[in-house]
């Protein structure tokens, strides 16, 4: 008898975006810090995170840079994409 494979499932939590992130996006998905993982990861203890997971990453921790156009294809996942673009080089939104 083989065994059933379920499909992978996931999902995007977002939480309410600060001005670091507003003029990036409309959305802010959860960055849950490395200290919280096994929490995040631990499924034994409650079917839903611990609300304290789901607040906005503190801004002061992120950073944001120019990338390429290319950023926005699915097909393209050369690591040089997250490298700085000078000004000039187009941008994700111009």
């Amino acid at each position: 008898m083989q065994s059933k494979q379920l499909p992978l499932r996931g999902f995007v939590a977002c939480v309410d975006r600060h001005a670091f992130v507003t003029s990036i996006h409309d959305r802010m998905p959860v960055i849950v810090a490395p200290a919280n993982y096994e929490r995040w990861l631990d499924t034994d203890s409650k079917s839903t995170p611990s609300p304290d997971l789901l607040q906005p990453y503190p801004a002061e921790e992120m950073e944001a840079w120019t990338v390429s156009d290319d950023v926005g294809n699915v097909r393209n996942s050369d690591p040089e994409l997250l490298s700085l673009q000078e000004p000039g080089q187009g941008t994700l939104f111009s």
